[in-house]
């Protein structure tokens, strides 16, 4: 006989809403929740350290508080005379700030020389520093993705990290709750990436706005957590406040071992916990939406907004608002034309979307016996130190180099170019990054998203591809 019912079925968002509660939502003001874990990176960190630091204030909990340098660190190695090639004074100010801030409060810093360091969004899950149930916080957008683990993840801003930081706890607004169920499986050569532009153009850029998504069925199961992550990362581009994915054993067996995450005997009733935060059997949601994973194919924005996204084979829609006919007329393109054969400048692999082991592979998977378009300029930046080391391990980078690709340092690159690593004014990338907005890679650039499989095989032909035509059947990125 199956278990009965809970008397009040939860969601795997109540459940962890609930478990961090220490004050209640009223009308005059929001709930007060406990943050597990804050994230921390030089460039929303400076103002809020400068708050405390003004007001004579200590960081209430460094031991949950860890921190990394990704976003204005360059991805060059350092010259000769030992000097980082910063784009800015003021990129390198942001490092040595957040250096200083560490050390005067007790914080954990993964800095130029640590084996840890990475982009904010990859060292927390490859560390083992991101569970189950956790509120984690970040001030940065796509803290998202540690939701792939059933974290309750969201980002915020500068003054909110100073609360965080004085406090360990956060005023918020209790969201809504939106189910987005996902049946069948992905088709060979199509990935997690193609999978979440196909949920952000299906939601609209703000489909999801107030609400936490939970993403289920069959498609989201058969995914690793790397695809989870990807999935979950981009949740905030339909304007969700955090995505969510239900812990299962693919998670549990990914946990196993971290170097943060519980040993032995802990890590057994750790597991067990985890494992009872799914959603009860009849639990309500705000809202439900499905998609049919097996009616994909690879995906690729065609406009300046990632919701602004199609099959890859298909043809530039005709643009139905002011909105679209602007995007259209800033990239370059025409309705009516197929994206494919669209020219391409630059490809980009990396970011934390993109900038892990699978997702390399699934690049160098295309890339394997093959030359890059002598017209084309490919960057690869691994997402971490230890995704760089595993990599090279593989003779990853080998691939990439012998293709005709840059090997760069981890960071977040040519996702922000806001370390040197830019598109020039009117030249277009395929990036396997987040956000394609106008000079989001540089003035001027104009930006197609796409998963490392697309990205990759546009490098081959010098303008947008199908990475299909290229036999490769990876459910990698």
């Amino acid at each position: 006989m199956a278990p009965p019912h809970p008397p009040h079925p939860r969601t795997l968002f109540d459940k962890v809403w609930k478990s961090h509660v220490v004050e209640p939502e009223a009308p005059d003001r929001p709930a007060l929740i406990h943050v597990d874990l804050h994230l921390v990176h030089e460039v929303t960190s400076p103002q809020a350290f400068s708050e405390l630091n003004a007001r004579g204030l200590e960081v209430r909990r460094p031991d949950l508080t860890i921190a990394t340098i990704d976003h204005s660190t360059p991805t060059l190695a350092a010259g000769p005379d030992g000097r980082r090639p910063y784009v800015t004074a003021r990129a390198e100010a942001q490092v040595a700030a957040l250096r200083g801030n560490c050390a005067r409060h007790g914080i954990e810093l993964f800095d130029w020389e640590s084996p840890n360091r990475g982009v904010v969004h990859v060292i927390g899950p490859e560390q083992g520093l991101t569970w189950p149930g956790m509120v984690v916080v970040c001030g940065d957008s796509h803290t998202s993705t540690h939701g792939a683990f059933g974290a309750l993840a969201f980002g915020i801003g500068t003054s909110e990290v100073g609360h965080v930081l004085a406090t360990q706890c956060l005023f918020q607004r209790r969201p809504r709750t939106l189910r987005l169920r996902i049946d069948g499986r992905l088709p060979p050569g199509v990935g997690a990436k193609d999978l979440a532009l196909a949920v952000v153009s299906t939601l609209g850029f703000s489909g999801g706005t107030g609400h936490v998504i939970e993403y289920a069925g069959e498609a989201v199961r058969g995914l690793g957590m790397e695809g989870r992550m990807t999935l979950c990362n981009m949740s905030i581009e339909a304007g969700a406040r955090a995505g969510m994915v239900a812990p299962d054993e693919t998670a549990v067996d990914y946990l196993r071992g971290r170097p943060r995450a519980p040993v032995g005997d802990a890590f057994d009733r750790a597991a067990e916990r985890w494992l009872a935060l799914a959603g009860d059997d009849g639990a309500a949601f705000d809202g439900e939406i499905s998609l049919d994973a097996s009616a994909l194919v690879p995906m690729a924005t065609w406009g300046s907004s990632p919701d602004q996204a199609s099959a890859v084979d298909a043809a530039i829609p005709t643009p139905g608002t002011a909105t679209a006919r602007r995007a259209l007329d800033y990239m370059r393109l025409e309705p009516g034309k197929p994206l494919i054969g669209t020219p391409v400048d630059v490809v980009f692999v990396g970011s934390c979307t993109n900038g892990r082991i699978s997702d390399l592979r699934a690049a160098a998977a295309i890339l394997r016996d093959r030359r890059i378009d002598p017209r084309v300029r490919m960057l690869v930046a691994p997402g971490s130190e230890a995704v760089r080391r595993e990599a090279e391990a593989e003779g990853l980078h080998e691939i990439f180099l012998a293709a005709g690709a840059e090997w760069r340092l981890p960071g977040c690159s040519m996702c922000i170019a806001m370390n040197g690593d830019q598109v020039r004014p009117g030249k277009l990338a395929v990036s396997t990054s987040n956000r394609n907005f106008e000079g989001r890679q540089g003035p001027g650039a104009r930006t197609i998203l796409a998963s490392p499989a697309t990205a990759a095989a546009s490098a081959v032909a010098g303008a947008v591809a199908d990475p299909r035509t290229y036999a490769v059947a990876s459910h990698a990125g």
